[in-house]
């Protein structure tokens, strides 16, 4: 059968018709119609696209969670979630500070390979490399899993913190994100800003 339809040839009835109008009509309507059940055949065989929703959370405990074991802590709401889910029982990241880890897992390299092993901080970090604030950032030759999930057909969201950097050119929307609700530096306070509490 499905050798006839990719080799389809029109059939000519015995029959005369009342016009060529209805001859148009009558092979129009099943040329669509072939087309339409072709289009739900495909379209049920076609594997949907999972949603991905991915979270890293800087400075947690591996305990700080209900869904690994936390009493202090409750997270009822990511208890669900990693029922539902997948939960990496070892995953580990590529650095000890938050930046650094951020870089290495949005680009899925290793950043000591692109110069990102820091947390740009002036007057902790060598005066030697420490950087102009707008200076450091993921640099923007390298692809982000943002950019590979739209190359796939993706409609991407960052949200919270950045801290890949300040500078227009490093903001999320121009690294493979279509969508972005945070804050672009690495750290802020939980309150809302006011004059006891400016940052």
């Amino acid at each position: 059968m499905f050798k006839r339809i990719i080799n389809f040839k029109p059939v000519y009835r015995k029959h005369k018709l009342k016009s060529n109008w209805q001859l148009i009509v009558k092979t129009s309507t099943k040329h669509f119609l072939l087309a339409f059940a072709i289009f739900l055949l495909l379209e049920s065989k076609a594997q949907k696209q999972p949603n991905i929703l991915l979270i890293l959370s800087d400075d947690a405990g591996y305990a700080d969670f209900g869904f690994q074991g936390s009493t202090d802590m409750k997270t009822p709401r990511l208890d669900k979630l990693a029922s539902e889910g997948i939960v990496f029982q070892q995953a580990y990241v590529t650095a000890a500070v938050c930046g650094p880890s951020r870089a290495g897992l949005l680009t899925g390299m290793y950043q000591q390979r692109f110069g990102f092993e820091e947390n740009n901080v002036p007057g902790y970090m060598d005066n030697a490399i420490c950087m102009n604030d707008d200076d450091m950032g993921l640099p923007t030759n390298l692809l982000t899993m943002g950019d590979y999930l739209k190359a796939l057909g993706y409609n991407t969201g960052y949200f919270g913190k950045w801290h890949m950097g300040n500078a227009d050119r490093f903001h999320p929307t121009k690294r493979g994100f279509d969508v972005f609700h945070g804050f672009r530096g690495g750290a802020r306070s939980y309150y809302d800003f006011c004059s006891e509490n400016p940052n």
